[in-house]
């Protein structure tokens, strides 16, 4: 299975009751033989430009595996869900996950040295 990133787009009014909208996400996923390896919601934001006479939405972003027959299979389905505004599903990108842990190892390495400099 390959990992994917995808950004999910609800709608503003849904944000009250957004556990259904998200379940409904997430068996659109597991329906296609996918699996979510991480979740997480960033909160209703404004849009930069109207979706469908909308200027918010909640954005919801998660970590996916999926076999190669679901990526199309998902696409299909989330463009006629009401819930979704909009979506972004992408490979993922393994030379850049692991230059970003690596400047994170750097940085926390730098700001160790700087402490233990500044107890000496």
């Amino acid at each position: 299975m390959k990992e994917y990133e995808l950004t999910v787009l609800i709608h503003p009014d849904l944000e009250a009751n957004l556990d259904a909208a998200l379940a409904k996400v997430r068996d659109i996923i597991t329906g296609a033989g996918g699996e979510i390896t991480s979740e997480d919601n960033w909160g209703k934001k404004k849009l930069a430009y109207r979706i469908n006479k909308e200027d918010f939405a909640v954005y919801v972003y998660m970590d996916v595996k999926l076999p190669a027959d679901a990526p199309l299979k998902i696409s299909n389905t989330l463009n006629i869900t009401d819930e979704v505004l909009r979506y972004l599903l992408v490979t993922v990108d393994e030379k850049g996950r692991a230059l970003l842990a690596e400047d994170k190892k750097r940085a926390s390495e730098r700001s160790e040295s700087e402490e233990t400099k500044e107890e000496e």
